[in-house]
């Protein structure tokens, strides 16, 4: 049903930002803002996988299986959609059950995948919900996470 994204060679937030249609970097400022401004310390942003990620950096915990820093949040343009990658949502059923519920009592259309919750236009997303949502796990909450699902 939605293209898979489009993959973006910006090696900074500022040239990710740079190519998008205005409109598009409109809406995704506005989410990065909210983003950043609940960001727990100890994250990091920085452009990986072609999109926007928040990511807790290898010198704090290093044993990923995958080499690359444990991603926590992620923004993204996509082909047909915008969207935000929220780990800490979809490694928990309780918290996923919470986001979901919360989600819904604003009125807006869900439209969540397995790893992401997709919107068309700023309107579409809750971005309260997704600033609060980022602030409720902090680096060491969110490793214990981790290992907890992966080992």
């Amino acid at each position: 049903m939605y293209a898979h994204a489009v993959r973006s060679d910006a090696t900074t937030v500022d040239a990710y930002l740079a190519e998008m249609p205005a409109d598009r970097r409109e809406s995704i400022e506005v989410v990065r803002e909210a983003i950043l401004a609940h960001l727990p310390d100890g994250y990091v942003e920085e452009m990986r996988w072609g999109m926007i990620t928040y990511s807790v950096p290898l010198a704090t915990y290093p044993d990923t299986y995958n080499g690359q820093p444990l991603m926590y949040a992620a923004l993204a343009n996509q082909k047909n959609h915008m969207a935000v990658y929220l780990t800490s949502v979809y490694s928990d059923e309780q918290s996923k059950d919470s986001f979901v519920a919360q989600y819904k009592a604003t009125g807006k259309r869900l439209d969540m995948g397995k790893s992401c919750v997709r919107f068309r236009k700023l309107d579409d997303l809750p971005v309260d919900l997704i600033g609060d949502t980022i602030g409720q796990m902090d680096v060491d909450a969110f490793v214990e996470l981790h290992v907890s699902i992966h080992g």
